[in-house]
Formats: C-alpha cells, sequence, structure tokens
C-alpha cells in the first residue's frame, strides 16, 4: 500500500469528521480517503463495511455537495473502504468552513488565504471588482499617456497604440466590463486620486537609524500604479541612497548601490502582488540594510523556496500585472526572483533574503557599498579602479603614438586624474574636516574640495539623509556634528 502523500490519507476507522479530508481534497487536486488503513499503510480492516459503503456516499452528498466514489477493497481477507474524490470547480465547504489539502496535512482556510481561495475558484480576483461611482474623469490622461509610450517603448504594443483614446486603451487593458464601468485596477493604475479608491494602496519609504523610533525623514508616496515605480525609485536616488560613481571611458556612470534593476523589480513584485485589504507597502532603509515588506501571503503550495526557483507566474492582481508587463516592467514567465538574482551575481552583491513575516512577504538586502564608503575603504577602491578605468578609455581613444606623447607632454593625463581623486574624495573630505573643526564653513569645504557651493550643498545634504551628520543651531553660529565615525 502506498504511504500517505498529497493525494491520499489512511484512517483505522471512519468518522464524521473526516468529511474535512473530503472537503480538503476536493478544493485541492483531489485524493483518496482509505478507511480500515493505520499510518504506516497495513491493512486493519472495518466492520460493517457494506452499511458504511452506504452511509459515507449520502453524507458526502448532504454535507459537501459533491459526489465520490465509494469502493469497497480486500486484502488478505480484510476489508477496507477507498474514497476517491475529484477536484471540484467551485469552492467547497464543510459545515461553513474551507479545508484544503496541502502537502500531507489538512488546512483550514482563513483571513487573506481564503479570500485568495474563493477568488481562484470562482475565477475572478480582487483587481476585478467594479466601482459604481468611477468614471472617466477619474483617470489621469498623462498616466495613460506614459503607460502608452512604454508600452510601445518594450515592443509590447504596436505604435498605433498611442493613437488609442483612454477609453480605448481601459478597453483594451480589460480594465472596464461590457457597460464600459471602470474595474478598481484601472482606478489604482491610471487614478488621479488613487487613495480615493483605496486608502492603503501608497507606497511609504522611511530613513531609520538605530532603532524604529528614530525616524530621520520619510516619503509616502501615493500616485497611479503605474508611474509608482519610477516615482520610488527617483525619491530613493535623490534622498535614501548612495550612487557611487565610475566612470566607462570617459562616461561619467551614477548607479544606485543597489542593482537599480532589481531593485525595480522587487519594487513592481510588491505593487503586483499586496494584497490591498491590508498595510501599505513599507520600505525602511537602514545604515546596513534596506527592507521592503508588502501585505499578502504565498499563493497556496507556494513556499519562498519554490518562489525562488523558476516558477509558474500566479499574480495576486492579474489586471494590474498585465498593465505592468506591457509596460515592460515585468516578465510573464515567474522569472522575477531569478533576474533579481542574476542582478546581484554580476555586481558580487549578497543575495538579498526572502521571509514569510506579519501576514506578507519581507526582503532585505545589505547595503554594502553603503557601509564600505562610510567605512573609507570603498572610496579607495572606487578611486583606483575609476583612474584605471580612464585612463584606458583615454588609450582607447588614442592609438598612435605620437597622440600618446602629446598627451603625455600636454599633462592632460595628470591633470585627469587630479581632478577625479578630488571629486572622488570630496565627501571623504569634508566628514574629516568636521572631524578636525565641527564649525567649518562652506568657503572652507570649498576651498577644500574644489566643488561648487552648490556642489558643497548638495554633498553635505546626502551626508545628512544618509546619517553620517547633521546640522546643530542656526546656518550662522550652528556647527557640524558626526554621528557616526565614517
Amino acid at each position: 500500500m502506498n504511504t500517505e502523500n498529497q493525494n491520499i490519507e489512511f484512517k483505522e476507522s471512519w468518522r464524521d469528521e473526516y468529511l474535512k479530508w473530503i472537503c480538503g481534497f476536493a478544493n485541492a487536486q483531489g485524493g483518496k480517503l482509505y478507511i480500515g488503513i493505520d499510518d504506516s499503510g497495513t491493512v486493519c480492516g472495518v466492520e460493517n463495511v457494506h452499511r458504511l459503503s452506504e452511509d459515507i456516499p449520502n453524507k458526502i452528498v448532504s454535507l459537501l455537495g459533491v459526489v465520490a466514489e465509494v469502493n469497497i477493497l480486500q486484502k488478505e481477507g480484510k476489508d477496507y473502504i477507498e474514497i476517491v474524490t475529484l477536484p471540484s470547480n467551485v469552492p467547497i465547504s464543510y459545515r461553513g468552513k474551507y479545508y484544503y489539502r496541502s502537502g500531507s496535512t489538512l488546512q483550514e482556510l482563513n483571513g487573506t488565504a481564503l479570500t485568495d481561495f474563493l477568488f481562484r475558484k470562482t475565477h475572478t480576483t480582487w483587481d476585478q471588482h467594479i466601482v459604481e461611482e468611477g468614471t472617466l474623469d477619474d483617470i489621469d490622461s498623462e498616466a495613460i499617456d506614459y503607460f502608452l509610450g512604454r508600452a510601445v517603448a518594450a515592443k509590447r504594443l504596436d505604435e498605433s497604440a498611442t493613437k488609442l483614446t483612454t477609453l480605448q486603451t481601459l478597453q483594451k487593458l480589460k480594465l472596464v466590463n461590457k457597460d464600459n464601468k471602470l474595474t478598481i485596477a484601472a482606478l489604482l493604475l491610471f487614478g488621479k486620486d488613487i487613495e480615493r479608491w483605496n486608502l492603503m494602496s501608497a507606497f511609504r519609504i522611511g530613513r531609520f537609524q538605530h532603532t524604529q523610533d528614530n525616524l530621520l525623514i520619510q516619503d509616502h508616496i501615493a500616485c497611479p500604479l503605474i508611474k509608482m515605480p519610477e516615482t520610488i525609485l527617483w525619491t530613493l536616488r535623490n534622498n535614501y541612497l548612495v550612487a557611487p560613481i565610475h566612470y566607462e571611458g570617459l562616461q561619467r556612470v551614477e548607479p544606485l548601490e543597489i542593482p537599480e534593476d532589481a531593485l525595480r523589480e522587487m519594487i513592481c513584485n510588491a505593487i503586483v502582488h499586496k494584497n490591498y485589504s491590508g498595510p501599505f507597502i513599507q520600505m525602511r532603509v537602514w545604515d546596513d540594510r534596506v527592507e521592503l515588506w508588502n501585505y499578502g501571503e504565498l499563493p497556496i503550495d507556494y513556499t519562498i523556496e519554490k518562489l525562488l526557483q523558476t516558477h509558474e507566474s500566479f499574480p495576486r492582481n492579474p489586471l494590474i500585472a498585465q498593465a505592468f508587463y506591457l509596460a515592460g516592467f515585468i516578465e510573464q514567465w515567474g522569472r522575477g526572483y531569478e533576474k533579481i538574482h542574476d542582478a546581484f551575481i554580476r555586481e558580487h552583491l549578497l543575495q538579498p533574503t526572502f521571509e514569510q513575516v506579519r501576514g506578507g512577504i519581507l526582503v532585505t538586502v545589505q547595503r554594502e557599498r553603503f557601509v564600505a564608503i562610510r567605512s573609507g575603504k570603498h572610496i579607495e577602491r572606487m578611486e583606483e579602479n575609476k583612474l584605471k578605468q580612464l585612463i584606458e578609455g583615454i588609450n582607447e581613444g588614442i592609438n598612435d603614438e605620437s597622440s600618446q606623447n602629446g598627451l603625455e607632454k600636454s599633462g592632460l593625463k595628470s591633470s585627469l586624474e587630479s581632478g577625479l581623486k578630488s571629486g572622488l574624495k570630496s565627501e571623504q573630505s569634508i566628514i574629516e574636516a568636521i572631524i578636525a573643526n565641527p564649525n567649518v564653513t562652506i568657503p572652507i569645504l570649498q576651498e577644500m574640495t574644489g566643488l561648487s557651493r552648490n556642489g558643497i550643498k548638495k554633498a553635505l545634504n546626502r551626508l545628512k539623509v544618509q546619517g553620517i551628520i547633521r546640522r546643530v543651531g542656526p546656518d550662522k553660529g550652528g556647527h557640524w556634528e558626526l554621528l557616526q565615525q565614517s
């Protein structure tokens, strides 16, 4: 006899409560319940087998509303019963409760798990809900134009799509019903005021230091969902994360400390898979890590391990996901986490960690580059690499020996090296100046670094946002305080 698994359960004798298992099989992939077999798979037999074979089917029909196949089997002279349950296309309940067979366990579905299950069984989703009071006047035409431009650029819509009206665009995306009433997905993706339709649809970012109580700055981003990923990335770049400079040939490049394509993928996943009946999506930026949490548990039968492998795409909000796909933000093949993994591998960074906590998914990314910059080590390493890249870029552009000699004689190489060193060390120099003299002024910092007044102000603002320094007192008469030794 086979052992217990996803589709097989053994019971030594019949009890009416075992209708829960039949309910669980019907709600999952179907299965077989054997009566008269112990946990080890040994047939122990059952009494009154013929009476049970008549009673059990009647109870299944009257209490579950399904028809199961009940068979009398025999082994070594002992009778036992086989109950074969097929998967149901509609949700099945037992005494008002819903059960689901997952692995070798029976789960009672509650909360968001039950909601997601009922949506799936009825072939509907939350984002298909029609909002009767919503009208086309609530739709932001700029958001529509932004989406169409992105979709055409991503080659997921034809150029002719840019000529569609707002209503035609919503119809194409199936964001309206046959009477052209708007879905909640339409109002969140393209709405002028998304919080009017869902108070928890915004994205919150906070910069913390030491403890949750020490909040330095925060942003509350409430814009059409289709524009939210780029808005969030812009906010992170300008207020929260650092962008170490490097040169590709003579081209100055400032990528974020976290791989931007991976960060965008994580943000888009949070928006697409969020359960919008729960709290805001939250991003906490700490000195050493970034935490991204969104409300919404994994689909039934999914685990973190399965999520991190190539898997079937199963978006909680498929209408929102479809718009994000067409805009080129996400894939449809369950490869999002694989792309994140590859991006961190390419840049030789620690992989993010994923956890199921507080009814949602928490992603934690280590801020290796920021920590290194604050220690001063990364600045030295960047300086050496960038100087090398810059000289290689010059050499690639000038191949003949006479031109190389001309560069040396003109002093261009040495002046480029000198200017590059000065720029790379500017923030570190500011920190060192504050350590030496907390009353140091902007003109003195200009003289030390060679930066303009605006350049110094921007550098000081970045250091303040990063929690490295703060201003005590007024601009005139105050002083700088180093919060943590760099």
